[in-house]
């Protein structure tokens, strides 16, 4: 896998979206490497890289013919990979509706608009985590969102325990500072200045 391997030219991309199989294996086969890129860069983990990456070049295989500008191939498949990794991560924060408990003690039912909040602030979340370098956010999910302990952690990763507790922190505190920021911006009355 060459990562000099230039993106598929605009040529070769139209002849795959007008259905030339062979353009099309070419356009897989030449985006490949960037897309693995994108996704080590982006996603917590690299088997969830990996899953991101062919996901996305089955979404590139499938539905080449809906990519509107040939020139914005690169684009497409980022935000393809971005999507994908945000899913992985989404998967990882648990939802509640499992916890459910039947009976007189089991709490109410969330409104149709506090589930849609919920879901807002969970991929808030899952955008501020998947901002974060990829050194900071694979310490922050394997020890924040999988639990991992600290010591294995610093094992996973080749890191010395005071290595993984610096960068754990720095982590947590762009992710603090990240979120925060969203959340002045959203509680911002429409036209106030900042």
């Amino acid at each position: 896998m060459n990562p000099r391997v230039p993106w598929p030219d605009e040529r070769l991309i139209k002849a795959a979206q007008d259905g030339d199989v062979t353009s099309l294996t070419a356009v897989v086969l030449r985006s490949q490497p960037h897309v693995r890129r994108f996704a080590l860069s982006l996603c917590a983990s690299p088997q969830d890289a990996e899953d991101a990456a062919q996901e996305a070049l089955i979404i590139l295989y499938r539905k080449i013919g809906t990519l509107r500008a040939t020139g914005a191939l690169a684009s497409w498949m980022f935000r393809i990979v971005r999507n994908e990794c945000l899913r992985h991560v989404r998967r990882l924060v648990p939802r509640g509706d499992d916890d459910a408990v039947d009976g007189p003690e089991a709490p109410a039912a969330p409104s149709a608009e506090e589930a849609v909040l919920h879901r807002l602030e969970v991929e808030r979340i899952a955008a501020a985590v998947c901002a974060l370098p990829p050194d900071q956010r694979q310490v922050l999910i394997m020890r924040d969102v999988q639990g991992l302990p600290g010591k294995a952690v610093a094992h996973a990763l080749g890191l010395s325990n005071a290595a993984m507790k610096s960068r754990l922190h720095r982590a947590r505190a762009v992710l603090r500072h990240s979120l925060t920021t969203t959340d002045r911006t959203v509680a911002r009355p429409v036209g106030e200045e900042p």
